[in-house]
């Protein structure tokens, strides 16, 4: 029998498409024993493994207003040490998640962080799981660093942004959905922004990360969706995002029903 592990990988607002995943593991009504998630996708992944399906979590993210981002991504222009500081994040997650402590999962999460001084991997799956959802998504120099049990922790993405191998030896049927995206490039050279310089440069960072480990072992079913030019805190996009991984949504469709043997779905 497969023990499947569902591994969600980190790309700020392009990490929304694993919704459209997730409804397809709902339609076949395959659960995982076990979930991994950097960033984005330990936020989405907390979601699923506290009992909501991709649809509960899609109808959360459709009750999110125009002025409720804004109020998330907490700027603050003062602040030397990044430009959000992440409370409202906390509190969105506060009020939204049905559960605040590992224990009370329907199915364990492993998430990661990056312990930014001892410059190494940092794996919560126990205790507060809200803190440690904050410290996953705390992106160099855009999210404040956060600080639990004496270490200053960063974004889970610069140590490993799609830690499916956390999920053995638990697992023998991986599935990574890379949300890590697309940058076109132009047709002249032209020089980005500070911006685009250091967030492409960590996605660059992360990409050679993730050619290593595939290089060690391969996830049975790994997607990278179609996801170009989209940036990290571009949630007003949420359509876009959508509608350009619906290719991606049927190959996986298909690749769990030849690989599970898998049924179609009546209600598809």
């Amino acid at each position: 029998m497969k023990k499947i592990g569902l591994c969600l990988g980190g790309g700020g607002a392009r990490g929304i498409c694993h919704i459209e995943f997730l409804k397809v593991l709902d339609e076949f009504d395959l659960k995982p024993v076990m979930i991994s998630g950097s960033s984005i996708g330990a936020i989405i992944g907390s979601f699923y493994a506290s009992g909501l399906t991709g649809r509960d979590i899609e109808a959360i993210l459709d009750d999110l207003s125009i002025r409720d981002i804004p109020k998330m991504l907490d700027f603050s222009f003062l602040n030397f040490n990044s430009l959000v500081k992440g409370k409202g994040v906390e509190k969105f997650l506060k009020k939204q998640l049905p559960v605040t402590r590992f224990s009370e999962l329907k199915i364990p999460i492993k998430i990661v962080a990056t312990d930014y001084w001892k410059e190494e991997l940092v794996v919560f799956d126990q205790g507060d799981l809200i803190k440690a959802i904050r410290a996953s998504i705390s992106i160099p120099a855009i999210f404040e660093p956060v600080v639990i049990d004496g270490r200053v922790l960063i974004d889970g993405g610069v140590t490993n942004n799609l830690p499916y191998d956390l999920l053995l030896p638990e697992c023998n049927f991986l599935i990574a959905i890379d949300a890590s995206g697309f940058t076109s490039e132009p047709d002249k050279p032209k020089i980005p922004n500070w911006f685009d310089s250091v967030m492409n440069t960590f996605t660059i960072l992360q990409n050679s990360i993730l050619s290593y480990q595939m290089k060690n072992r391969r996830p049975d079913i790994y997607i990278k969706p179609q996801i170009k030019d989209i940036g990290l805190l571009e949630f007003d996009k949420v359509s876009t995002i959508i509608e350009l991984v619906q290719d991606d949504v049927i190959k996986f469709r298909q690749e769990l029903q030849e690989k599970l043997k898998l049924k179609t779905s009546q209600n598809q």
